[in-house]
């Protein structure tokens, strides 16, 4: 007897107490009746967890109640709770990262969070505040459903490729004409340059699932020069990002999304204009990835830089 479950990639499991409504074929899905707000029992807690390891990314509307409190304490309720390795949080104690865009930047390219360390966050949890009338969508794509899809020979090249990711990169490519804000920003972000060597796939520690480990963090890939390095990893990204692959989450005031950074790579849409476009994150500590052949990532460098000003 073949299951809807076995059929759909993204379907609703069966044994799950939450109301799951999918959201898009093979990567999200809408949760309602929780309040992310109220005490949570270890079942509901459990099957919240499960939900975020099939559905790779999960959405709760109607959030309203969820301030920055309730935001950490739950978040420590799902694992535990870690600061930004070089961005200060919103109020300068505590894991509440300020995502408050300016005059329509927001983090617009691919990417999984803070791939330029080793043992980069397991999730995310994003809640939305000011969202523009119109536009500042953001978009999740299945780095899963990319792997197992890779024509074979393309597999048998990344099953044991590795990649140097940094969080120094080219902000032109992100922030475009705003030389000053691109500055500014990596200054910030960049205050301390890490370089870390992760494969290029990863086994995922709860589900067995090997997914793609790429995004805007990579500088190379070891054993490729920089020309080939880039056309692999655009060839690479093709794939992860096929509109198959992505689900597009239309923000409300008092949204919250929870992503599987392990298995997910994400973006803003950057179509809002000046209008404000304000949320909060708070992520939570991951480990290590494991290569198919069992070697952990590692981080090679990490050096405080120098402040740049801008012109």
């Amino acid at each position: 007897m073949t299951l809807l479950i076995d059929k759909f990639v993204n379907a609703r499991s069966a044994e799950s107490p939450l109301i799951v409504t999918p959201v898009a074929g093979r990567i999200g899905a809408e949760i309602g009746g929780i309040d992310l707000s109220a005490d949570l029992s270890e079942t509901t807690l459990a099957a919240i967890r499960a939900a975020l390891v099939r559905h790779k990314v999960i959405f709760f509307r109607g959030q309203d109640e969820f301030d920055d409190a309730a935001h950490e304490r739950f978040a420590a309720q799902l694992g535990t709770p870690v600061p930004h390795p070089t961005v200060p949080v919103a109020d300068g104690t505590g894991y509440v990262l300020e995502l408050d865009s300016r005059e329509g930047y927001a983090a617009s390219s691919w990417h999984t969070d803070v791939t330029f360390v080793d043992a980069y966050p397991e999730a995310s949890i994003l809640r939305a505040i000011t969202i523009p009338e119109a536009g500042g969508d953001t978009e999740w794509a299945n780095t899963v459903t990319a792997y197992e899809e890779l024509p074979e020979p393309l597999k048998a090249l990344v099953d044991n490729l590795w990649a140097v990711h940094t969080n120094l990169y080219d902000y032109a490519e992100v922030f475009g004409s705003n030389r000053q804000y691109g500055e500014h920003h990596r200054n910030v972000f960049a205050s301390t340059v890490y370089e870390t060597e992760h494969p290029v796939v990863r086994v995922h520690p709860e589900s067995g699932e090997r997914s793609l480990i790429v995004g805007h963090f990579v500088k190379n890939f070891i054993g490729f020069n920089r020309p080939d390095s880039q056309r692999l990893f655009a060839i690479l990204q093709d794939h992860i990002t096929r509109p198959e692959n992505v689900v597009r989450w239309r923000w409300r005031s008092g949204d919250v999304a929870i992503w599987d950074n392990r298995a997910t790579q994400h973006r803003a849409v950057a179509d809002f204009g000046l209008q404000q476009r304000h949320l909060r994150r708070v992520t939570i500590a991951g480990d290590a990835p494991v290569a198919i052949d069992g070697r952990r990532s590692r981080i090679t460098k990490q050096e405080r830089r120098k402040l740049e000003a801008a012109e």
